[in-house]
């Protein structure tokens, strides 16, 4: 009887799944995924570039326009889709050469369904 229980332990073993990963790499995923939104500059922000207003960049040369729509609405998170938004406009320019963006101006209270920025070099 004791070879017949080893016999059926080894057919378990042999039906059971497993894991195409290794448990420890399945544990430091988590770790992982918020290590890489944590880099996202349009969370953290873009070191290199600064706003200005249009009368600031009259000697500086043009590179482009940059154009992006918040990708969050209404009372709650609207903030939070503008300032991410802004913050990846401001990485799309310093990608174009720029290190300086002027952003279009918008109506205070008005809701906001794109951002225009004008990317400069000075």
């Amino acid at each position: 009887m004791a070879g017949q229980g080893a016999a059926t332990r080894a057919a378990d073993e042999d039906t059971a799944v497993k894991s195409p990963l290794p448990t420890f790499l399945l544990a430091g995923l988590p770790i992982v995924l918020l290590a890489a939104c944590a880099q996202d500059p349009g969370l953290v922000g873009v070191p290199g570039i600064r706003e200005a207003e249009a009368h600031e960049v009259a000697a500086c040369s043009y590179r482009s326009t940059i154009t992006m729509t918040p990708g969050l609405y209404g009372p709650l998170l609207a903030e939070q889709g503008l300032r991410y938004a802004r913050n990846k406009v401001k990485e799309d320019a310093l990608a174009a050469g720029a290190n300086t963006v002027v952003f279009e101006k918008v109506t205070p209270g008005s809701d906001v369904y794109q951002i225009s920025a004008a990317a400069y070099r000075c």
